[in-house]
């Protein structure tokens, strides 16, 4: 029997059309994490039925569902990645192995597009301008906010992340900067995803998430060029605060 040494987190809202081919190409030693947040199209049962660990989340919300499937790991590294097929599992060692080897604290995947499709341009210039502000902001040669993406599973817990929506992975990468983590970039592939997007697939759902970011990048600009933590958002504050601790608490 393959021990588990990563747990994969895949928050799911009606993704069965794409679930089998993500669970078949799982690596060896890393177990599906299928977070269901409130799915119709029998999306929990199927991902049962191919020996994933499923749980539900009823709260609505990306960030809901990724941080409940945070809560449920137990393997010692923990990665995400979405559950539509546009990301192959099979790249997932690529953010992982930086960790295992003590190479970095956070690896994200870099999106490179498999074909000429795969990325919807208003999504694309969303990123390129986002990223741009997250290397002015934090300093981090980014490129891409990638939803592929790995860390220690202690140390996430301890950056105590607050969002629940859209502006989950940006506050994670906000918290793992302001602590110092060693953050890198690696390229993963991108094909179009399987099924109807929720968020980067219609315009709706990219301006909803420029939304849910927006409060935290202005509350980071606001800490960056100001000294006094005073006059920064309290919750603002209380995370980095966090991030700092689980940096200096060391590494398992």
């Amino acid at each position: 029997m393959t021990s588990i040494r990563v747990d994969v987190v895949l928050p799911c809202l009606n993704e069965a059309q794409a679930l089998p081919w993500i669970l078949e190409r799982m690596p060896a030693g890393y177990r599906a994490i299928v977070v269901d947040n409130g799915s119709t199209d029998g999306s929990a049962d199927l991902a049962l039925a191919f020996g994933a660990h499923v749980v539900h989340e009823t709260r609505r919300g990306f960030g809901a569902a990724a941080h409940a499937g945070l809560l449920a790991a137990t393997a010692p590294i923990v990665a995400f990645c979405d559950a539509d097929a546009s990301m192959d599992p099979r790249d997932l060692p690529l953010v992982v192995d930086p960790i295992a080897q003590d190479d970095a604290d956070l690896v994200l995947g870099r999106r490179r597009p498999t074909t000429r499709n795969a990325w919807p341009p208003h999504a694309r210039l969303a990123n390129t301008y986002l990223s741009w502000r997250l290397r002015r902001i934090t300093g981090v040669n980014i490129h891409d906010l990638g939803p592929m993406r790995a860390a220690r599973r202690d140390h996430l817990l301890a950056l105590d992340l607050h969002d629940r929506r859209s502006g989950y992975p940006l506050e994670m990468f906000l918290s793992a900067a302001a602590a110092n983590w060693r953050i890198r970039e690696v390229d993963t592939g991108y094909a179009p995803r399987v099924g109807r997007s929720k968020v980067t697939g219609t315009v709706r759902g990219t301006l909803t998430a420029i939304h849910d970011m927006s409060g935290l990048l202005r509350a980071t600009s606001t800490i960056r060029n100001d000294n006094d933590a005073s006059v920064s958002a309290d919750r603002t504050s209380s995370v980095t605060s966090a991030a700092r601790a689980s940096r200096s608490g060391g590494r398992s």
